[in-house]
């Protein structure tokens, strides 16, 4: 028999400034699904401002108390980031669990990070939350059901009677070691750079269908690699950053990574853990910017990235839009407009015309040229051979003539024996 889902009411406050409000609702329903818990009501408010004590006005306290009753829930979420006092009031008030939209998603994060580095990002994020909120929560504690909200898989170590010293030296150890990880991805990425390989990174909304393009591009360029990530029709399907090598059959490359989707509200605590992850993205060549088009709220999710993309400082990266799923919309495919391409991941339709504008705007630094080889540099013929178009080979009395199309680095570097 399956065990009976935990129930919850979303509530949420309208300030008036916020455009995408209903959309914001419909994704809290998809966060609290994604956390295994069933949405068994919603409460909404316009307000002029936030509610100092209880975050909205007494008659909806008093309208989540009778649906609370009559739905038989246990637990109130708050589409916004709640302060240590509301939490704290709104509990006394409600006799239940209140939780927020941040440890939603923090939780989420922490039953999808596969890697010791997502881990630990994650960790520290949720101990960075917890921090102010210590008296609420631990109030909460005797409520909590062991559902959703603050479940510490893994570690067992966040106790949430952990006074506020143990939680600062956690957190300072978990950032020891995570340093650790950061230079060891820095290094690895000085090596990559050392190859004089252009990076190329998928960024998106969360579900957009990033890794599904990634492993759409590894089976047609590099099947040989095996080397599929993992894709799933759910919100944050992805939070490690993979990196596959991306060889084209003229003798170019580049490597591809994809990294963790974006989401409305992602919170703070989390984007500062991340950083080093999104740091990959800041060191870009080119961003292929992921757009789910089927999803009647592209426009909200494609400015949303932008946003938190500005925010860790990722600007002025060269840009391809990617709208993903126009198969199940009635539209020519594939349909390619200046930085712009319309395609399917899914489906397979598009990706050859996507990678032709990749290869468009990262290998411009090539030229096509001449060079006379000695016979007894083979190993200079070798490489070209291995990093360059070879477009004709002609063997002459002083060595080895070759036409070809070779990066600016390499023509400059044996610039003597150019003809």
């Amino acid at each position: 028999m399956m065990a009976e889902r935990e129930k919850a009411i979303l509530v949420g406050a309208n300030l008036g400034t916020q455009q995408n409000f209903d959309y914001s609702m419909e994704e809290l329903a998809n966060l609290t699904a994604a956390c295994e818990m069933e949405v068994t009501g919603i409460i909404t408010q316009n307000l002029q401002r936030i509610n100092k004590s209880h975050y909205i006005g007494t008659g909806k306290i008093k309208e989540i108390i009778a649906l609370l009753a009559a739905t038989n829930a246990r637990t109130v979420i708050f589409n916004d980031e709640l302060s240590p006092s509301h939490i704290r009031n709104l509990e006394k008030e409600l006799e239940c669990r209140v939780i927020d939209r941040t440890i939603l998603i923090l939780d989420i994060f922490a039953e999808r990070a596969k890697t010791k580095e997502a881990q630990l990002q994650v960790e520290v994020a949720k101990l960075q939350y917890m921090l102010p909120r210590l008296i609420g929560l631990r109030e909460s504690l005797g409520r909590q059901g062991g559902g959703s909200g603050l479940k510490n898989r893994g570690s067992g170590e966040t106790k949430l009677e952990l006074d506020r010293r143990k939680i600062e030296e956690k957190i300072t150890t978990l950032n020891k070691e995570l340093e650790v990880l950061v230079s060891h991805r820095q290094t690895q990425r000085k090596r990559r750079r050392k190859n004089n390989l252009p990076v190329v990174s998928l960024v998106g909304y969360t579900n957009a269908g990033k890794s599904t393009i990634m492993n759409a591009m590894v089976e047609l360029y590099n099947p040989a690699a095996n080397k599929q990530v993992f894709e799933k029709d759910m919100l944050f399907a992805t939070l490690e950053t993979s990196v596959r090598n991306i060889p084209l059959p003229d003798a170019k490359s580049f490597l591809l990574t994809d990294t963790v989707g974006f989401v409305d509200k992602l919170p703070h605590h989390l984007v500062k853990a991340f950083r080093s992850t999104l740091e990959e993205v800041a060191e870009s060549d080119l961003l292929i910017h992921v757009v789910d088009y089927s999803n009647t709220n592209h426009k909200q999710m494609k400015d949303i990235t932008e946003q938190t993309l500005k925010a860790i400082g990722v600007e002025d990266i060269p840009t391809i839009y990617a709208y993903n799923k126009a198969d199940l919309l009635e539209i020519e495919l594939p349909a390619v407009q200046h930085n712009t391409v319309y395609l399917s991941a899914k489906q397979r339709i598009g990706i050859m015309e996507l990678v032709e504008m990749i290869r468009q705007q990262i290998f411009k630094n090539y030229v096509q040229c001449e060079m006379l080889i000695p016979y007894d540099q083979g190993n200079i013929v070798s490489y070209f051979n291995k990093n360059a178009e070879i477009l004709s080979t002609s063997y002459e009395n002083e060595g080895t003539k070759l036409l070809m199309e070779c990066r600016t680095a390499d023509f400059e570097k044996y610039q003597e024996y150019v003809v």
